[in-house]
């Protein structure tokens, strides 16, 4: 008989080559640990609410009351629910006539992806266009969809940093594509070398492969340092030079441990080279609710920005995004919530600021702790 359609010697080759560390072997086994009684902490992924982060009050309010109108008609709302958090709710489910259970644009509601757009223009000090802006279901989907388009085959190339979250090299492999690899320099701070960059691709180029966008994650993912505007600078103008579309993975643009070096934006930087880098690099850039110190990562908030893409490219991005019919909507409130706080005089914002300097300050200590402790480490010699 012949094998049927899932079997697994007829599975699509590309899914069987995946390999994703995060949920890999080490964790099927601890999976198997926890169903023996064993405890254990899983830090395979940054999930900080399974590890005991609590979460912030007042975007809790907000969708608890979006996904409950009829508490909105209870007289004794007011008893229950701040009334910025009330006013707030009342103007998302305005955005989202049909409510929390209805499908969206397929970019996601145009309300929430203006306030993003307003985000990040008080983030770089230049306009961005809603019409450019997709929400996701995390940021992971957003590079997924951007991957499936920028990648025809294998003979496709995608410059990855290592060390890497393996979001990159796993979809990479799920589409067909091949990874190539940029190393960072531990000892610049986790920094990168334009040359290496240069040798990379032309090795890539020696095996017939076509190098067609580069990954940068900044701040870094596992390696948490912030990219200077210098080193900005030289991707921007090597991607113009190389013509290749920059992915801007800046998911913990928050999570800022050190005083030395903020978090610039790869667009603000884009922006500031002025012409012709400005008009011509493409970039795409990406953000989530999953990281910071809101670490809401089983909401699935995203978004991507896109940055000189041509319009009907951008139409069949859009045509790719509508397959899935909308993004996670009650995610949506959520990312208009990270991006549109409550401000200085609003009722919860003194007790928003103390929760998430908290946050923050806890994060800070932890990553300090973990830093120490590895350096701390005896070096073995091989």
């Amino acid at each position: 008989m012949a094998p049927k359609a899932l079997d697994y010697d007829s599975l699509n080759e590309n899914v069987k080559k995946v390999q994703y560390a995060v949920r890999g072997e080490l964790y099927l086994r601890a999976s198997e640990l926890q169903k023996e009684g064993k405890k254990i902490i899983f830090t395979n992924v940054g999930n900080p609410h399974a590890l005991g982060q609590r979460p912030l009050t007042f975007p809790r309010q907000v969708v608890a009351l979006c996904q409950a109108p009829f508490l909105l008609d209870d007289p004794n709302v007011g008893l229950m629910f701040p009334a910025d958090a009330i006013a707030k709710a009342k103007h998302y489910l305005s955005l989202a006539p049909g409510g929390l259970g209805a499908y969206s644009d397929s970019r996601g509601i145009p309300g929430v992806r203006k306030e993003v757009a307003e985000f990040i223009e008080r983030r770089d000090g230049y306009p961005s266009d809603p019409e450019l802006i997709f929400l996701t279901d995390g940021a992971s989907k957003g590079v997924m969809q951007i991957l499936n388009c920028v990648i025809r085959g294998a003979g496709d190339g995608v410059l990855v940093p290592v060390p890497q979250y393996p979001l990159y090299s796993a979809t990479i492999s799920l589409f067909g594509g091949s990874l190539v690899p940029y190393y960072l320099e531990e000892t610049a701070n986790w920094g990168l070398d334009i040359q290496d960059l240069r040798q990379s691709v032309a090795q890539a180029r020696s095996r017939g492969i076509t190098v067609r966008a580069m990954v940068i994650i900044n701040p870094g993912n596992p390696t948490g340092q912030c990219l200077s505007e210098a080193n900005l600078r030289e991707i921007l103008r090597f991607c113009y030079q190389e013509n290749l579309v920059l992915l801007g993975d800046e998911v913990y643009q928050q999570n800022i441990y050190q005083d030395q070096r903020p978090f610039i934006s790869s667009r603000k930087v884009l922006m500031e080279m002025g012409l012709p880098f400005s008009k011509e690099v493409q970039l795409v850039s990406f953000h989530t609710v999953s990281k910071g110190y809101w670490g809401e990562c089983g909401q699935r908030g995203g978004y991507f920005e896109m940055t000189n893409i041509p319009p009907k490219s951008v139409d069949e991005i859009y045509k790719i995004a509508s397959v899935s019919l909308s993004p996670n909507v009650p995610a949506q409130i959520f990312m208009g919530l990270m991006v549109n706080p409550p401000k200085p005089g609003d009722i919860s914002y003194e007790q928003y600021i103390r929760e998430s300097k908290g946050i923050l300050e806890s994060l800070r200590r932890r990553a300090r702790l973990m830093t120490d402790g590895f350096n701390s480490c005896q070096k073995c010699c091989l």
